[in-house]
């Protein structure tokens, strides 16, 4: 008998008593903005499903008529026998969506990511990212062996820095030039606020580098035709490589790489987890292009129009309660705690007065930076706020 068990169990007891231990919360049933956990039906302010589009009539019946007609599975990785129409018209929808030349889907907005960032960069390139950018980037870097400098949260002077010492780089093996990439989110996820992407995209171009923007938190939400906050600043033109997920707004599953046809020619080449990886189920393929329709049409504007004002009560709400949010233009709105014991704390407060708000620990965010995080959809109501509120403000007063 090897140590094996006693080492992971070592693990497990530091996580716990450092207030870090996670947990699996069966979910046995989700109905708009209500889940049903623990045997109790709870007020969901935790979904990334800001315009309410999971539950939407429209996606699910794309989605059975998919299975219907391709099968539960798709069977294969896309370069064998896996490559179903429907990924194909979901690739020219988004393309047209996200008004680039060509788009690429993988299975999640992690593969995505990962996939785009070692298919482009190796030794002797340099990645550049924000500090807060999403996991799924920090491990790209990992792998693809270029070199990895990181900028000050939304600090311009910084990135303009880490340029200058990019730009100072020599070729890769003599084979090509040395390749910089900028990736930053366009709405981050833990914090809700936005990327100064018109300052950015002028440095880039100033430094001839490559931007990679996330919008797994804009795509549905920012610009005229809600294509996200690249379109919202004018930039869809001026950046290299649009990421998107189609498992928050769009109300399905899956990750995409929106760009030039080039871009995707390479990709479906070299992008180890799009080539190695069974092809999205054809479900979530049909129900991710419904889900693009509907954001596309008046009744997308509706919702993001209701959204907003849902975002905006409940700011008012938290304020009211005691609990003031950060600044934030997204349905994202986090409220600062500080220590992970006293988050967990108050995350159980709520989820005891039927609403469910986990706490944000470490990793996820910095050590001593804990915080509840809501986020709001387009199918809460005034009333979901106003009970949220009256929870909060019973916690305080226990609190105080």
């Amino acid at each position: 008998m090897t140590n094996f068990d006693p080492q992971l169990i070592a693990e497990l007891s530091a996580l716990r008593d450092a207030d870090l231990l996670r947990e699996l919360r069966r979910v046995d049933s989700l109905a708009g903005t209500r889940a049903a956990i623990g045997g109790r039906e709870l007020l969901n302010f935790s979904s990334n499903d800001y315009l309410g589009l999971a539950q939407h009539p429209a996606l699910k019946e794309a989605a059975v008529k998919a299975v219907e007609k391709f099968g539960s599975g798709s069977g294969a990785s896309r370069l064998v026998c896996g490559s179903l129409a429907v990924h194909h018209e979901l690739e020219e929808a988004l393309a047209a969506f996200k008004g680039t030349e060509a788009a690429l889907t993988f299975s999640t907005g992690y593969a995505a990511a990962q996939g785009a960032i070692v298919a482009l960069l190796g030794k002797g390139d340099v990645l550049i990212v924000d500090k807060l950018i999403h996991a799924c980037i920090v491990d790209a870097a990992k792998l693809c062996g270029a070199k990895l400098r990181v900028f000050r949260h939304n600090d311009m002077s910084d990135l303009e820095a880490k340029l200058k010492w990019a730009g100072k780089q020599s070729a890769v093996s003599g084979l090509r030039p040395a390749r910089t990439l900028v990736v930053t989110e366009s709405v981050f996820s833990m914090d809700g606020d936005l990327a100064p992407l018109r300052n950015i995209v002028e440095l880039k171009e100033r430094h001839g580098a490559w931007l990679m923007v996330d919008e797994a938190h804009g795509t549905g939400l920012f610009g005229k035709r809600r294509r996200g906050l690249v379109e919202e600043f004018g930039l869809t033109g001026r950046v290299e490589i649009q990421m998107a997920t189609l498992g928050k707004a769009v109300g399905a599953a899956g990750g995409a790489i929106c760009g030039s046809r080039k871009l995707v020619d390479l990709l479906v080449n070299r992008a180890r987890s799009f080539v190695f990886s069974t092809a999205p189920v054809p479900a979530a393929a049909a129900a991710a292009r419904a889900g693009l329709a509907i954001i596309q049409s008046q009744e997308g504007e509706t919702r993001r129009q209701r959204l907003w004002l849902l975002v905006e009560e409940l700011k008012r709400v938290l304020i009211s309660a005691g609990f003031p949010p950060s600044a934030v233009r997204a349905p994202i709105v986090p409220v600062p705690v500080g220590a992970e014991a006293r988050a967990v704390q108050f995350s159980v407060a709520l989820r005891e007065a039927g609403v469910f708000v986990p706490a944000i620990r470490y990793p996820t965010v910095a050590r001593g930076a804990a915080r509840l995080r809501f986020t709001v959809s387009a199918e809460h109501t005034a009333e979901d706020i106003a009970t949220l509120g009256d929870a909060l403000g019973a916690i305080a007063n226990r609190q105080s």
